[in-house]
């Protein structure tokens, strides 16, 4: 689901709710409530609330406050997808392409194939036993290749290959010949990778080669590839760690040297058998996203990270163990090892795999059966005859050909196949080539290209309307996202967008509700804490005689903050008394001060209080922005009650909370 998606859908519930799939397929299929006239079920609902169910625990049930908590959200969800199909957004183009484009990725766990691939997960975890270390050469087609242009590719990559062969570094010519953007990074060197991490070809082969050995070209959706294989190990499974991070700013020609020069005081710092770890992350790793939790990161296995960051996680042996600095593009990180865990077993992952594997070019190599099954289902008869005498006249000949040489053989009205009772003729075909615009890369005559393709796009469409008529948790599954994407656009105009946008609003909304809006007692100063003892005296010295005023704070700075960042960390300006844990413990009437708090030595100077007062609009543009948003919402949803009125079934309402709580 995409991060538009979850903000949906975070709209509708707030409250993670117990029961999973399992109860709503054994809910009634009863009216729960009508919005606008509109009926809407009890299985929706209680859909929804099973997806709700994120810790994917066992519970209870759920209270009734819960119950008529998420009740009123879901008729509030309701009501928006109720007005945004009145303002037929499910008719626009956008939506529609949106949707489809959802579709395709919602459909592939309930297809037939999902049942039929047990082998290729099976081989699939084989390999994941191991991790392969490859480097590459790509050699692309031109756009609209023919034939000629594939061989004349194919005979550079062979010839490259012979470079390989006879003392070429594969690393030094993928920097010459590689066509795949990331060598001249990389010089063609993959790194570590296992088995779903790279398009299936290319993956038969590296994992077909032995360390040291070079692939034949390998044709794959991206072009040819030389494949060099440099290592093969034991899969090392998965590794966490924390890291501290120092970023390099590539706009600042001082800033690698600040870098380098900081990670490396850190990691003397680390060194001291005293230092907490989680101190020197706190105060010092600029991943906002890790530096309040320890450095923490989830776990990852091979292949997951960028090369640089996985192979130092991966070469740390002890659980504490930490590494020098490493250089990636990030910047300077310093790992520990937390813990390391072996593969998951094949129950473990068997659905990550398929789900993979349905993604994965691979799933071709099913098809042939899939098809065949279809056929089977859904009544297919070929014309055997008509498709024969197709085959070998069409088969040598371009495309842009078939609709002149089905007229001169008179097959313009010939059945080609019947697929549930229906018949598709000559012309159908012929109709379904001219809305088709992209080339199908696949091996054989023309004409068993097209047909394939033409015969197989009805088959899988056949099978798509068999899943939504009677696959429920797949119809289900269509109209949460069908929903969820109205909601989210219908939000974006009345709500997000214009409470963005609306500045007449938002001052309007600030100055009706400006008592939300304070500042409270303020006093401008400079707040030092004191992180290394030792510097401590000289930052004495140059404050305590000092009055506060912008210039001290830059000089500060200049003095001390940029030769020893390792030791002061100071916040400066008008900043307000009761949210500064230093300020808060402060003589106000004292000019300098110095003081300890939770073990921490402050240095304070301070300057000119300010009373508490309203703030000014720009000085609170964000918050006021939010609390607008939020205003838009609750007058749309009454809005919106008033125009579409909403009537619950008491007893189907009943019937949902027993149902959620058996």
């Amino acid at each position: 689901m995409t991060l538009r998606m979850v903000s949906a859908f975070l709209i509708l519930f707030t409250i993670i709710c117990p029961q999973a799939w399992d109860t709503y397929a054994q809910a009634q299929d009863a009216t729960l409530m009508t919005v606008g006239g509109k009926d809407v079920s009890s299985d929706e609902f209680i859909y929804l609330l099973g997806k709700g169910n994120s810790t994917g625990t066992a519970s209870s049930g759920v209270s009734r406050e819960e119950f008529d908590e998420n009740l009123d959200l879901f008729i509030n969800y309701k009501l928006k997808v109720r007005e945004a199909e009145a303002l037929g957004l499910d008719e626009s183009q956008e939506f529609k392409l949106e949707f489809d484009s959802f579709k395709e990725s919602l459909k592939a766990p309930f297809l037939i194939k999902n049942t039929i691939e047990d082998g290729e997960l099976r081989k699939a975890y084989s390999r994941m036993q191991e991790v392969v270390r490859a480097s590459h050469i790509l050699f692309q087609f031109p756009p609209n290749a023919s034939a000629d242009d594939s061989l004349i590719v194919l005979k550079m990559a062979l010839k490259v290959k012979q470079e390989i062969q006879n003392g070429g570094d594969i690393n030094a010519l993928a920097l010459e010949y590689s066509e795949d953007p990331s060598a001249k990074v990389n010089k063609g060197d993959l790194g570590y990778f296992t088995a779903l991490q790279m398009v299936q070809p290319f993956e038969d082969a590296a994992f077909n080669l032995q360390a040291g050995q070079v692939s034949d070209p390998v044709l794959t959706s991206f072009g040819y590839h030389i494949i060099r294989v440099q290592d093969r190990q034991p899969n090392p499974g998965q590794v966490q760690v924390s890291h501290i991070l120092v970023r390099v700013d590539e706009n600042n020609p001082n800033s690698e040297d600040q870098a380098r020069r900081k990670i490396s005081d850190i990691y003397t710092e680390i060194q001291k058998p005293t230092t907490i770890w989680e101190d020197i992350v706190k105060n010092y790793s600029e991943d906002p996203a890790t530096s309040q939790k320890g450095g923490l990161l989830p776990w990852f296995s091979v292949g997951n990270m960028i090369p640089e960051f996985e192979m130092a996680a991966f070469s740390l042996t002890e659980i504490g163990e930490v590494s020098p600095p490493v250089k990636t593009r990030y910047g300077y990180h310093i790992l520990r090892l937390e813990e390391k865990k072996p593969i998951d077993s094949f129950e473990d992952m068997e659905d990550m795999i398929r789900s993979r594997i349905l993604k994965d070019s691979r799933s071709t190599m099913i098809q042939a059966q899939v098809l065949a099954i279809q056929k089977a289902r859904y009544g297919f008869e070929e014309n055997e005859a008509i498709v024969d005498q197709l085959r070998s006249n069409l088969n040598t000949k371009p495309k842009s050909s078939f609709l002149g040489e089905i007229d001169r053989l008179g097959l313009e009205d010939a059945v080609l196949f019947t697929l549930q009772g229906k018949s598709y003729t000559s012309k159908d075909l012929l109709t379904y080539l001219a809305d088709s615009e992209v080339v199908p890369r696949a091996r054989g005559g023309t004409f068993d290209i097209w047909y394939d393709r033409y015969s197989g796009s009805l088959l899988a469409e056949a099978e798509e309307k068999d899943l939504e008529a009677n696959n429920k948790e797949y119809s289900m599954l269509l109209k949460e996202y069908h929903d969820g994407i109205l909601l989210f656009s219908l939000m974006n105009e009345e709500v997000w967008q214009k409470g963005l946008l609306d500045s007449l609003g938002q001052k309007s909304f600030f100055e009706q509700n400006i008592a939300n809006y304070q500042w409270k007692d303020r006093v401008n100063s400079l707040v030092v804490q004191v992180l290394d003892s030792s510097k401590k005296d000289q930052a004495v010295a140059f404050l305590k005689d000092k009055s506060y005023s912008p210039a001290l704070v830059e000089e500060f700075e200049a003095s001390f903050q940029v030769p020893n960042p390792l030791a002061f960390k100071f916040n400066a300006g008008l900043l307000e008394i009761a949210e500064n844990a230093a300020l808060a413990k402060a003589d106000l009437n004292q000019k300098y001060q110095e003081l300890t708090v939770d073990g921490q030595t402050y240095l304070i100077v301070l300057g000119e209080k300010v009373a508490a007062g309203p703030k000014d609009f720009d000085e609170t543009r964000g918050p006021v922005i939010r609390d607008y948003q939020e205003y838009l919402d609750q007058q749309l949803i009454a809005n919106l009650k008033q125009k579409y009125p909403v009537k619950v079934n008491n007893s189907a309402k009943e019937e949902a909370f027993v149902a959620i709580n058996q």
